[in-house]
């Protein structure tokens, strides 16, 4: 293994985790976690979401969020569901812009009360605002790899849905596993099938941990090429639309298996846990991290951790 590439990992849990919260988290406990996420070294999250607060009243102070932000060493990136929620974004200081849109008509209707073609009709509206206004767009494929409601998601679906965010302008792309319908054999086969068709585009996986499956399709990725992962402190997270949704990664048990391989995150595994910790106390639940729990190889360094567990 060399430890020539670094890996990036774009922490979600502000955004992600937040919005699936069943208690509207206030907003300046939410900012007290991003400024922690900072501070551990994490250079790019989806911060926020700009959504109806009648659909999603957990995101209902994104524009507080966006506000009160660290402004240096990490680019904010808040998600967007259609052109209303992408300028209320960018003029509320966003740094780049992330679209969703399913890879399944049965999910996205379900996710947005809206086909994909609907979805597809705002894109060349946002592309420009966001031209206008000097800021990249991430178009991320929701159920890429399986649909709650369809099942299998034929490849040339998430490459369609791909083509039509490149070809409008998209600086780079996510594929969900929004279901945690993912093995290793199906990542590897849709990351090598992206990278032969869209050479030039960077890419990001995003995998939930439904069926507990999730790190070890982590690692198929990072074989197969990858190496810009999603992944949110704690393991919070999860898709309202998915029956029994578990959470995302825990970005401190991505760190610590990507470091400990030989790679380069950037991030301190240390204050991450710290910021993993402090997360708990404020939802009041134990999460569903490990290595908050263990703490990393260095014996001292874990009894501490434990120490501070109990």
């Amino acid at each position: 293994m060399t430890a020539a590439r670094k890996i990036r990992i774009r922490e979600v849990g502000p955004r992600d985790g937040f919005q699936s919260w069943p208690e509207f988290v206030p907003t300046e406990r939410k900012l007290e976690v991003i400024r922690l996420l900072v501070e551990a070294g994490v250079q790019e999250m989806e911060t926020t979401s700009f959504v109806s607060p009648k659909a999603i009243p957990q995101m209902r102070d994104a524009a507080e969020v966006l506000a009160g932000v660290p402004r240096t060493g990490c680019i904010h990136s808040p998600l967007v569901p259609n052109l209303k929620g992408a300028t209320l974004a960018l003029d509320s200081g966003a740094d780049k812009l992330v679209v969703v849109i399913s890879a399944s008509d049965a999910h996205n209707v379900a996710n947005v009360r809206r086909t994909i073609n609907e979805s597809l009709s705002d894109l060349r509206a946002i592309f420009e605002l966001a031209r206008q206004r000097g800021k990249p767009v991430v178009g991320a494929m929701a159920v890429a790899f399986g649909c709650p409601y369809q099942g299998d998601v034929p490849e040339d679906d998430v490459y369609r849905l791909a083509d039509a965010y490149i070809s409008g302008g998209a600086a780079s792309v996510v594929l969900a596993d929004t279901t945690g319908m993912a093995t290793p054999p199906r990542v590897i086969r849709l990351v090598n099938g992206f990278a032969r068709r869209f050479p030039a585009t960077p890419y990001a996986l995003h995998f939930h941990n439904n069926r507990g499956t999730a790190m070890a399709n982590l690692y198929a990725a990072l074989e197969a090429g990858a190496d810009t992962f999603d992944a949110a402190l704690g393991g919070i997270g999860g898709c309202p639309n998915v029956p029994q949704a578990a959470g995302n990664l825990a970005t401190e048990d991505v760190v610590y298996m990507l470091e400990d391989m030989g790679w380069d995150t950037g991030i301190d595994l240390m204050k991450l846990i710290t910021a993993a910790l402090r997360l708990e106390a404020i939802l009041g639940q134990t999460l569903f991290g490990q290595v908050m729990k263990s703490g990393p190889r260095d014996p001292k360094l874990a009894a501490a951790v434990c120490r501070t567990c109990h």
